[in-house]
C-alpha cells in the first residue's frame, strides 16, 4: 500500500527566495504490528491533527519541533522533527490494569509499596491515584489550592507530601502507567472557600449531600478553570492520563444552580467542561477520560445528572463507567441480584455502551469492584468475582480495566498474573 501523506513533504516559498521550509509529515504504525493507525492524535506546537486511515499526517512545524502522538490502547510517545523526510513513528500497545490509590494511599509508604509490588507479580501495570480526592483533599502542595484558598492535604505533616514528585519520577521509572484521578464538581474545601459558587438548597443555603460535603456549580466557568490548572498541575508532573471523577451534577432534587437546572443545560455543562479539558491539556499529549455511572450506559436520557452517553465521547480519550455489581441496586432486565453474576453485569453494560455510542471497546476502561458488596447480602468480593469482571471487560475488547478498594487493599492472589 502507498501511503500518499507518508511520502508528502509541503514547501512554502517566501516572497524573497529564501529557502523552502519543510512542514511536518509522517506516519503512525503499531510497533508491533507495523500496521498503520488511524485517527492517532498528533500534536505539534499546540497545533493538533489526526493521522488518515493510512496512518499519515501533515502539520505546520519548523526543524527540531517535537511532534507527540498518542491514540487510545496505545502508548503514548514524542520524537523530534527532523530535516530530511517524513517520520515514522512507532506506537506500543498497552492496556492499563490498574488498581486505585487515595491521596492518603500514595503518601503511605506501606500501601504505596503493596501496590507497586503488584506490578511485579500480576498483570497490574497501572496505578490512578487521587490528586483530588472525594473530599478535596491533594497528596502534595498544589499552588492552584494554595491560590484559591481551598489547599487542605492528606497528612499535611507525612514527609511524602514533599517528596511526592520524586514519587511520581520514581513511579515512572519503573515503566507504570500513571493516571491522575481529580474530583471535580464535589469539592468542599472549594466551596467553603468560594460559597459564590457552592451548589445551594430550595432556601438558598450551601446544600450538604449524604457525608455532609458540598459541592461546587458545574456551571461556573471559574470552577471550571480552577480544576484545569489542577489538571495541568497533573500533566506537568508526568501523568500519562487525567481522568475526571464527579464530573456531573448532585443525584439530588430542589437543588440551585447558576442556570436552569434542565436537561439540555445540564449535558451542555458537562461537555463544555470536558472539552475545555482537552483544549486546555492538548500541549501535554495526555490521555482524558471522564468517569461515569453505570446506570448512564443503559438510560436513554442524562440519568438527571448531565452525564448524556452519546455526547461523551468527542470529548474523551476514554470513557470509565463505574461497573461495580454492588451499584446495580436496581439490577438489569433478567438479572435481579448482580452480586451473585458480577461477570453478566460488566458484559451486557459494556456491549450497552459499544452499541449506543458506536465506539470501539478500547474506548472504554471500565472501574471493577474489589471491595465487599454494601447493597445485596454483604458478601466478599474473592478471586472468582473479580476474574469475573475482568474477563468480561477484556472480553469487549476494553483498554484494560481498573480495580477500586477505597481502603487501597488488594490481594495478589486474587489477581491474573
Amino acid at each position: 500500500m502507498k501511503h500518499t501523506m507518508f511520502a508528502m513533504v509541503l514547501l512554502v516559498l517566501t516572497a524573497f527566495g529564501t529557502p523552502y521550509a519543510a512542514a511536518a509529515s509522517g506516519l503512525v504504525v503499531d510497533g508491533v504490528t507495523h500496521q498503520p493507525i488511524g485517527d492517532a492524535i498528533v500534536t505539534i506546537d499546540h497545533h493538533i491533527v489526526r493521522s488518515d486511515k493510512a496512518g499519515g499526517f501533515v502539520s505546520d512545524a519548523p526543524d527540531g519541533a517535537t511532534v507527540q502522538v498518542r491514540a487510545p490502547g496505545y502508548r503514548r510517545t514524542a520524537v523530534t522533527q527532523k530535516a530530511g523526510g517524513p517520520l515514522t513513528i512507532a506506537l506500543l500497545p498497552f492496556r492499563p490494569h490498574a488498581v486505585y490509590l487515595s491521596a492518603f494511599g500514595v503518601t503511605n509508604a506501606a500501601l504505596r509499596e503493596a501496590a507497586v509490588r503488584l506490578t511485579e507479580t500480576t498483570s497490574v501495570n497501572a496505578l490512578v491515584i487521587d490528586m483530588k480526592g472525594d473530599r478535596g483533599m491533594t497528596p502534595y502542595h498544589s499552588p492552584a489550592r494554595e491560590k484559591i484558598g481551598a489547599a487542605a492535604y492528606v497528612g499535611e505533616h507525612a514527609p511524602a507530601i514533599d517528596a511526592f514528585q520524586s514519587i511520581i519520577d520514581a513511579l515512572r521509572r519503573r515503566g507504570i502507567y500513571l493516571i491522575a484521578r481529580i474530583v471535580v464538581f464535589k469539592d468542599d474545601p472549594l466551596a467553603q472557600a468560594h460559597p459564590e459558587w457552592a451548589v445551594r438548597d430550595a432556601e438558598d443555603r450551601p446544600w450538604l449531600d449524604r457525608e455532609a460535603l458540598r459541592w461546587v456549580d458545574p456551571f461556573s466557568q471559574d470552577v471550571w478553570r480552577h480544576n484545569l490548572d489542577l489538571a495541568e498541575e497533573a500533566a506537568r508532573a508526568g501523568f500519562d492520563e487525567i481522568q475526571f471523577d464527579y464530573v456531573r451534577f448532585p443525584d439530588a432534587s430542589g437543588l440551585r444552580f447558576a442556570r436552569a437546572n434542565t436537561r439540555a443545560n445540564r449535558t451542555a455543562a458537562i461537555v463544555g467542561f470536558l472539552d475545555a479539558a482537552r483544549e486546555r491539556l492538548a500541549p501535554y499529549n495526555v490521555f482524558v477520560a471522564a468517569d461515569i455511572f453505570g446506570y448512564v450506559l443503559w438510560n436513554p436520557d442524562d440519568t438527571a445528572i448531565g452525564q448524556q452517553l452519546e455526547t461523551l465521547g468527542a470529548a474523551l480519550d476514554y470513557i470509565s463507567p463505574m461497573l461495580y455489581p454492588s451499584g446495580f441496586t436496581w439490577g438489569l432486565p433478567g438479572c435481579a441480584n448482580p452480586v451473585a453474576d458480577p461477570g453478566q453485569i460488566v458484559r451486557r453494560s459494556l456491549a450497552e455502551g459499544k452499541r449506543r455510542t458506536g465506539l470501539p471497546g478500547v474506548r472504554f476502561r471500565p472501574w471493577l469492584q474489589a471491595f465487599r458488596d454494601y447493597a445485596f447480602d454483604r458478601r466478599v468480593f474473592d478471586a472468582d468475582d473479580i476474574r469475573a469482571q475482568i474477563d468480561a471487560a477484556q472480553a469487549a475488547d476494553t483498554d484494560g480495566w481498573m480495580l477500586w478498594n477505597p481502603r487501597n487493599h488488594y490481594d495478589a492472589g486474587q489477581l491474573p498474573r
